[in-house]
């Protein structure tokens, strides 16, 4: 495949906002990784963001609990529960995950504390509360929902098979035998809106998604690959389309377990037969800019009973891909 053109329709849109988990109200303090002074003195009054190996973590409603599956509520109204530090100290495996209206925040590993009254099912995860949380409570979870998976999986050195410690307050591991230096790994992957330079878009489902739902497409960057060229051949392997006009919309990190999406928008010939590729794409299809926003206007994935029985349904708030066609269904 040949790098991106220009040529094309030249049309061009840019994001309602930001992607819900890319707001964020968290000063990522650097220098306080090290000053180990500065995080014993900050210690007893700052506050623990405590996440379970599901990575969920106790979440409180305005109006109460919400009510359906994967990200069924929306627009606000929730707010991370922490919980007081203990000790004199940094606990073992806490990671600091930064500064907020001037409190400090680290993130721990921890299960409901059942003797404290906390019910195991006000514990909700980033897709189902993720869309509903506050630019600092969006922050903090899905930092420490990254990290701490990190932590999880890098507990040897990759270069000698030594254990490793954490240090630099959860942000650095260091092996027994060398030393080595290992930080949290993030996975690019691009995600691409691809139009038609008019009033279609592209949409795709994966062969494990129910009949009816459809997002656009995406791919993980590969070692040697720039992003705009992963856009390039992810849409040529997935559906056989080739695109032009790769431009970029913006990003948001997605834990899951640890990707970065960066989004993009890019146009391709509507006449050319789509095909898509077994095993990984069942169905991919046009969509026209009336037939999106009729979708959204029935709401998200899973937000009530009836939504299986509906023939296009869309992501999540919580996901990039959310607010890529949002985006676009606004153009006029």
């Amino acid at each position: 495949m040949s790098e991106p053109c220009t040529i094309g329709s030249g049309i061009d849109f840019t994001l309602l906002g930001p992607p819900v988990l890319s707001r964020s109200a968290v000063e990522r303090d650097e220098p306080l990784r090290t000053n180990t002074e500065r995080q014993i003195a900050g210690w007893p009054q700052a506050r623990l963001v405590v996440v379970d190996a599901r990575g969920r973590t106790p979440v409180d409603w305005e109006g109460g609990p919400p009510q359906g599956g994967w990200d069924a509520v929306t627009g606000g109204g929730a707010r991370l529960r922490t919980r007081p530090t203990t000790g004199d100290t940094p606990s073992d495996g806490a990671v600091l995950l930064g500064e907020g209206a001037g409190m400090a925040y680290w993130a721990v590993r921890g299960e409901p504390d059942l003797a404290a009254g906390e019910a195991p099912g006000e514990w909700l995860d980033l897709r189902m509360a993720g869309a509903a949380l506050d630019s600092l409570g969006a922050g903090l979870l899905t930092t420490a929902v990254a990290v701490l998976n990190w932590h999880d999986t890098a507990q040897f050195c990759s270069r000698d098979g030594s254990p490793t410690h954490p240090s630099n307050a959860g942000w650095h591991r260091h092996c027994e035998a060398h030393g080595h230096e290992e930080y949290p790994r993030t996975d690019p992957a691009v995600i691409c809106l691809v139009h038609d330079g008019g009033d279609r878009v592209l949409l795709a489902r994966q062969p494990t998604w129910p009949e009816g739902r459809y997002s656009v497409l995406a791919g993980f960057v590969e070692a040697g690959e720039s992003l705009e060229a992963c856009v390039l051949r992810e849409i040529h392997e997935e559906v056989g389309a080739t695109v032009r006009d790769v431009r970029y919309l913006g990003s948001q990190a997605w834990p899951f377990p640890r990707s970065l999406m960066v989004g993009f928008h890019a146009e391709a010939d509507p006449d050319v037969p789509l095909v898509p590729a077994d095993g990984e794409i069942a169905e991919a299809m046009w969509v026209t800019r009336a037939e999106l926003r009729a979708a959204l206007e029935h709401g998200d994935w899973a937000a009530d009973g009836q939504q299986d029985a509906r023939p296009l349904l869309l992501p999540g708030r919580v996901s990039i891909a959310r607010s890529m066609l949002e985006s676009w269904a606004a153009l006029d």
